[in-house]
């Protein structure tokens, strides 16, 4: 496998529960030769998360922090079964990359066809990029359904390595199922530490795990080349240079 160089998957103490700054997060990458972090601070449906200005001021953040380049993003919450997210339109539309996510606080777990659906309609959405946590065992799904519509949509699914070892516990068998199912339909596949401090940046290890078993190739993995994702974030129109 490919070294990994992206994280697209972390937090700040902006979302009320992490412990770290951008600037500490970004320090942290650069040690560890990850060459660019999405910034995805949670929407401010979750409890103690970020008001709407912080999406709206993200212009304010540079380019390049440490030598570590930054992409303006959100982790939304899906709060519907009809997949609609917490932020407007308006300020979506200027976030450079979106994970769509499901948390209990945010959404009532459904039944599997109510979360199988709320993640598909979730993808209609022309902002989001990546589904996140999907193997979250709060919230099962029809995989092949969801995979199916992720590739129709364009949209990544993340296996996130937070759920393999301090949250969403008993995650591991169902990433382990998203994962080979995702190898052989040919899904692109974003690997997020899901950082809420600084010093699990760039620690994959667990996801690594998965997807080397499951024979997930090079191509298919977006956080090899930082490039790479900047380019699939372009063709679908955010606004990266």
């Amino acid at each position: 496998m490919k070294k990994l160089v992206v994280d697209t998957h972390t937090h700040t103490v902006a979302s009320g529960h992490a412990y770290s700054t951008i600037i500490e997060n970004c320090i942290e990458a650069s040690k560890k030769g990850i060459e660019l972090i999405a910034m995805t601070d949670h929407g401010p449906a979750m409890p103690g998360g970020p008001h709407i200005f912080h999406f709206g001021n993200l212009k304010v953040i540079p380019r390049y922090i440490h030598g570590v380049e930054v992409l303006k993003g959100i982790e939304a919450n899906i709060v519907d079964y009809d997949g609609k997210l917490d932020l407007n339109e308006e300020r979506m539309e200027k976030i450079e990359i979106v994970i769509a996510s499901l948390h209990d606080v945010c959404i009532t777990p459904g039944s599997v066809k109510d979360n199988t659906r709320a993640l598909i309609n979730a993808m209609k959405s022309k902002y989001v990029d990546i589904i996140g946590h999907p193997g979250n065992p709060m919230f099962p799904i029809e995989i092949d359904e969801v995979l199916d519509a992720a590739i129709y949509y364009n949209v990544m699914i993340e296996i996130n390595n937070s759920s393999l070892g301090v949250s969403r516990i008993g995650s591991y068998e169902n990433c382990s199922l998203i994962a080979k199912h995702a190898a052989k339909k040919g899904n692109i596949i974003a690997l997020g530490t899901d950082s809420h401090i600084c010093y699990s940046v760039g620690e994959f290890s667990k996801a690594v795990e998965i997807i080397e078993k499951a024979g997930i190739d090079d191509d298919h993995i977006i956080n090899n080349d930082k490039e790479k994702l900047k380019e699939y974030l372009r063709k679908k129109g955010k606004l990266i240079k």
